[in-house]
C-alpha cells in the first residue's frame, strides 16, 4: 500500500497537470498557455525524445494512439517529413539483381512520371486512394497505354515494399490498386488471337506478289516459321544460325527503347528467363527464307553497320545496315494490311464473293500465329513449350487449348450417332 505522503504528492502533481478547462492531462501530455498548443512527448525506437502538437487535446490524443500504435508495430519514429523520393532513393542505391536495362527503364519510369509530382508526397501520409487518384490523373491526362501504367506501378510498388519493410509504412498502399484502374478504365490486356489459315495464306502471297514489299518476305516468313519474339528476330546473327546442321541458336534478345523525343536506343539483353534459351529446328521455308535474304542483301550491296553492345553482323537490316525497329515492323504490317484489305475488297466484288481480310495485328501475333499452327500439328505440350520459350507450361496450355477447339469440335460431330446413346 502507498503511504499517505506518495498519495499526496500524485494527487499534487494531477492537479498540476491540467488544461486551461480543467481537463487532466496524461503523462507526456503539456498544454501551452502561451499559445494554446497541446504538445505530447515520448521516446521513440530509436531512443530520442519526440515531440507531436496540436491545437485540440482530442485531436492530439488520436496523434498519440496512432504513434502507440506505431511503437508496438516497429513504425519508425521521426519520421514524418520522410518523403517518396527519399524512399525511392533509398531503393535505387540498394536494388541489385536487375538486368542494367531493367533498372534503366525502372529509373526512367520513376523519374519521369514520379518524381517530379506525387514523389515530392510524405510516405506517411499517402494513402490506397491517393495512388488511385495518381493512377488515374495520368492515365486522363497523358493517355498512356496499359503496359506504361504497368511499367510506372511495377517500380512503385518496390518503393513502396521498401517503405514497409523499413518501417516507414504498416502497409503498402498500392497493393490491388493497378487491377482497379486497369478495369475502371477499360485496361484489360487484349487477347492476341492468330491468323486463320487462309488469313495467314493471304498475307504470305500478298507480300510475294507485291514489288514494294516482297523485300520484307524473308522476315515474316521467319516469324511465321519460328514463333520468335520481335527482340530475337531483330538480334538474331549470322552466327545464331546453323545452316549445316538445320538449327537456330536463340541466346539474346535486342530491345528497342524509346524515351523523350529524340532519346532512343538498342540495348542486347540475354533472355528474361532460362526458358529464352533454346534450340529452334529449322524448317525448309525458314531456311529458304535466309539464303533469299542473303542473296538480296547481296544483290544490293546491304551491309550491317550496326555494333550494338558489342553485337554485330545482324541477319535483318533496314535500307542503311542497321537492325529494324520493331515499331517500324509492326508498322510495315499495318500498311500491307491495308493495302491488301483495299485490294481484296475490289476483287471480292468483282468475283462475287466473301472477301478474306485481315485482322489489324502486329509482330507477336505472327508468334501467335506460328504457335497456333504448331499446336495444331504437337500434342506433346511439353515439346511446344521448349520450342516457344515459355516460362510457364500454363501459357503453353491456354493456346493449345485454344488452337484444338474447333477440332474438339469437329470430333463430336464426327462421334454424333456412333456412341449408341439412344
Amino acid at each position: 500500500m502507498q503511504s499517505p505522503f506518495l498519495c499526496i504528492e500524485k494527487e499534487k502533481r494531477m492537479q498540476k497537470r491540467k488544461d486551461h478547462k480543467g481537463r487532466v492531462l496524461k503523462d507526456g501530455e503539456t498544454y501551452r498557455k502561451n499559445d494554446g498548443l497541446y504538445m505530447y512527448r515520448w521516446t521513440g525506437g530509436d531512443k530520442k525524445r519526440h515531440t507531436v502538437y496540436c491545437s485540440t487535446l482530442e485531436g492530439l490524443r488520436e496523434k498519440e494512439k496512432e504513434i502507440q500504435n506505431d511503437l508496438r508495430d516497429g513504425i519508425q519514429q521521426g519520421s514524418s517529413n520522410i518523403t517518396l523520393n527519399d524512399v525511392y532513393k533509398m531503393w535505387k542505391n540498394d536494388k541489385v539483381g536487375l538486368k542494367q536495362t531493367t533498372r534503366n527503364n525502372y529509373i526512367y519510369m520513376y523519374e519521369h512520371f514520379v518524381m517530379n509530382d506525387f514523389g515530392n508526397r510524405k510516405i506517411k501520409e499517402i494513402r490506397k486512394s491517393d495512388v488511385r487518384r495518381y493512377y488515374n490523373g495520368i492515365v486522363d491526362s497523358k493517355k498512356m497505354s496499359v503496359a506504361t501504367l504497368e511499367s510506372i506501378h511495377t517500380v512503385l510498388h518496390q518503393v513502396f515494399i521498401l517503405a514497409v519493410e523499413d518501417g516507414y509504412i504498416r502497409i503498402n498502399p498500392s497493393d490491388l490498386v493497378l487491377g482497379d484502374v486497369k478495369r475502371s478504365h477499360n485496361f484489360e490486356t487484349p487477347k492476341r488471337h492468330a491468323l486463320t489459315i487462309p488469313q495467314q495464306e493471304a498475307f504470305v502471297s500478298y507480300i510475294n506478289n507485291s514489288e514494294k514489299y516482297k523485300h520484307w518476305l524473308p522476315l515474316f516468313t521467319f516469324f511465321l516459321g519460328t514463333g520468335c519474339r520481335v527482340s530475337e528476330v531483330v538480334g538474331l546473327r549470322w552466327e545464331d544460325v546453323h545452316m549445316d546442321e538445320n538449327y537456330i541458336e536463340i541466346n539474346h534478345n535486342m530491345v528497342y527503347y524509346q524515351r523523350d523525343k529524340g532519346k532512343c536506343y538498342f540495348s542486347v539483353t540475354s533472355p528474361k528467363t532460362t526458358a529464352g534459351y533454346r534450340i529452334i529446328p529449322m524448317l525448309s521455308e525458314v531456311k529458304q527464307a535466309l539464303l533469299n535474304e542473303k542473296k538480296y542483301q547481296e544483290e544490293v550491296g546491304l551491309t550491317c553497320q550496326a555494333s550494338i553492345d558489342g553485337y554485330t553482323d545482324f541477319i535483318f537490316l533496314n535500307r542503311n545496315g542497321f537492325a529494324h525497329n520493331p515499331q517500324t515492323i509492326n508498322r510495315t504490317i499495318k500498311r500491307i494490311t491495308l493495302a491488301y484489305n483495299e485490294e481484296e475488297i475490289e476483287r471480292a466484288e468483282r468475283e462475287r464473293r466473301a472477301p478474306v481480310l485481315l485482322p489489324n495485328f502486329s509482330c507477336h501475333n505472327l508468334r501467335h500465329t506460328f504457335a497456333t499452327r504448331y499446336c495444331e500439328n504437337e500434342t506433346n505440350l511439353k515439346v511446344i513449350q521448349e520450342i516457344m520459350g515459355h516460362k510457364d507450361i500454363a501459357t503453353t496450355m491456354e493456346i493449345y487449348a485454344e488452337a484444338t477447339k474447333e477440332a474438339k469440335v469437329k470430333s463430336f460431330e464426327d462421334l454424333s450417332g456412333k456412341i449408341k446413346i439412344s
